[in-house]
């Protein structure tokens, strides 16, 4: 069943766990379970997401219950008026703070802008050995996207030599192995922690938290590391 973090009358959000996809796509063939399906058959209603969060990547997504409110809180995506909040464990010791003002490339080659505010909130050293380095090194930090292009999280962090633990296409192969083989761990340490709009019915301000999964929590333990 899925972990319901926020619901009214219009809107509808859940933590989604990692590996779960949207809905059906030509891309994953493999996967038997969707979001969209499993919502729909949970709350008996017909339900349509307002944006997109990768299969690999958790938390926070959310849908609508009519067409009125998702083209309005499309838009609200579409025009960078949300705040979106991410947590995500990086290789390395990350700069403290940074912005990343980074244009990143749409399938078709044309540029787009692309710009991600991070901060470091703790680092760790653990004592495996990596390359020529006697320890592993990593770091925690809280990214708020101000803009919403494809996988711009992961681009920007491996933009400045910093990628994604469990990212299998921007990051690290040799640190992906690493996690696989030592702590037999294949997920994406990225989560979407909060997300903060406008309600499009109602005006207020909504604020939606979703708690960091089992697996995300385990390689937190692992590296000492706490919220």
């Amino acid at each position: 069943m899925l972990e319901i973090v926020y619901q009214d009358e219009h809107l509808i959000a859940i933590n989604k766990p990692h590996g779960l996809l949207v809905h059906k796509s030509s891309i994953a063939k493999d996967a038997t379970e969707f979001a969209l399906q499993m919502l729909r058959d949970q709350v008996g209603r017909h339900v349509n997401p307002t944006h997109r969060i990768d299969r690999k990547t958790s938390g926070i997504l959310l849908f609508a219950f009519d067409k009125e409110t998702e083209i309005a809180m499309q838009q609200q995506f579409m025009n960078t008026q949300t705040n979106k909040k991410y947590l995500a464990i990086l290789r390395g010791y990350a700069p403290d703070a940074m912005d990343i003002d980074h244009p990143l490339a749409k399938e078709n080659g044309t540029m787009q802008e692309a710009f991600t505010a991070f901060k470091t909130l703790q680092r760790a050293e653990i004592d495996v050995p990596m390359g020529k380095h006697p320890t592993s090194r990593y770091s925690l930090v809280e990214a708020n996207p101000k803009t919403g292009r494809m996988h711009q999280l992961r681009r920007h962090f491996s933009h400045i030599f910093h990628p994604i633990i469990g990212d299998r296409t921007h990051g690290c192969n040799k640190q992906n192995k690493l996690f696989l083989e030592k702590w037999d761990m294949t997920t994406m340490l990225l989560h979407a922690s909060e997300l903060s709009f406008l309600h499009p019915k109602t005006g207020d301000q909504v604020h939606i938290q979703a708690n960091l999964h089992d697996e995300f929590k385990r390689v937190m333990d692992l590296m000492k590391m706490k919220l």
